[in-house]
């Protein structure tokens, strides 16, 4: 081991997690469109910690470890974390009743990351948690995400190219195609080489062509395209290699069910792309598969108001004529906040 190292929702909406093709539903009404929705197995987790009870949250990341369900421990802990960024009480008193879990473990590092990461003072803070990341890789040695939250670290301390490479091989390891641990490392190229998009698609493709056709490494060239499309584009991305990322990603997504929050952030951030790449009648296609699902991110990047945006934008698609072709790039609606510039939620870092 390298020595690196929201508060309540106000609904519980069960949903299957099956991942099967399913046909879209029909569009819901607006105050039937949930942002930030849990699925049926952190919802209640985070009602009981609402409570003060964190015995149902333990239980949950202790059953995604176990059965090495490594996208799900991943999401689980970053909502878990935030949820515990403004109600506390739960999660000191399960590090009291059990401070060697490793799933406490692992909810305290990304806890603790997550608030160091908007001070000012970032990179030294980051650089003091170095022993919270290595105690939560050392809890499980199979689990990936203590090194996707490295790989983040690694990104926020200003750590060097040759010490990440080091991270990344003990992650892909783990899991070769854990769509966190590659988004991390996406992120990690997009800030060392800022102004160099070419090469994070370079990154993203060749991960993506080595990813089984379900994995949602699939949809990585879609995120390397939102982040150019959210850094003011430029002339070393080819609008074919714009369109081939959407189109990957399009497939990746007709593998789930419709109206399921478990690709409603993949879906969202598709959406944005597709509109930006003037292909309408592809985002209208899937804002019909995310059905209630809204995720603040994308939207939070270029509104305050995300699900106000996602609901604008629902509106705008589900009346504007629809259009042939593909037009051009489409200018984003407000200004957006950068990758590598100004406020970025922590929640995305």
């Amino acid at each position: 081991m390298v020595d690196t190292m929201a508060l309540l929702p106000p609904f519980v909406r069960p949903t299957r997690m099956k991942r099967t093709p399913s046909r879209p539903v029909g569009p819901p009404a607006d105050d039937e469109v949930l942002l930030d929705a849990p699925d049926d197995r952190l919802g209640p987790a985070l009602v009981a910690a609402g409570s003060g009870d964190h015995r149902a949250a333990a239980e949950l990341l202790a059953a995604t470890r176990a059965a090495a369900e490594w996208e799900n421990r991943d999401r689980y802990t970053r909502r878990l974390a935030g949820f515990a960024r403004s109600r506390s009480e739960w999660f000191e008193e399960w590090r009291k009743a059990a401070p060697d879990d490793p799933d406490g473990l692992l909810v305290g590092a990304q806890l603790a990351v997550d608030r160091a990461w908007p001070s000012p003072a970032r990179t030294e803070l980051l650089r003091e948690l170095n022993p919270l990341i290595t105690a939560a890789a050392r809890g499980d040695a199979r689990d990936p995400v203590p090194w996707r939250l490295a790989l983040d670290h690694a990104r926020g301390s200003l750590a060097g190219p040759r010490y990440f490479e080091e991270l990344w091989e003990a992650a892909v390891r783990r899991a070769p195609h854990h769509y966190g641990c590659h988004v991390a490392a996406l992120r990690y190229l997009a800030a060392s080489w800022h102004g160099s998009h070419r090469e994070c698609f370079d990154f993203a493709d060749l991960a993506a062509q080595d990813a089984p056709a379900d994995s949602l490494v699939q949809a990585l060239p879609a995120r390397a395209a939102l982040g150019y499309l959210t850094d003011g584009c430029g002339p070393e991305v080819p609008r074919e290699r714009l369109e081939a990322a959407a189109d990957r990603a399009i497939a990746l997504s007709a593998r789930f069910p419709a109206a399921d929050p478990w690709p409603a952030e993949i879906r969202n951030k598709l959406t944005y792309v597709l509109m930006r790449l003037g292909r309408r009648e592809d985002a209208r296609a899937q804002l019909r598969l995310i059905g209630p699902y809204a995720t603040s991110f994308p939207w939070e990047r270029v509104s305050d108001d995300p699900l106000g945006h996602f609901l604008r934008l629902r509106e705008e698609l589900r009346t504007a004529a629809p259009r042939s072709g593909r037009s051009g790039l489409v200018p984003a609606p407000l200004r957006p906040r950068s990758e590598h510039r100004g406020h970025v939620p922590a929640g995305d870092h």
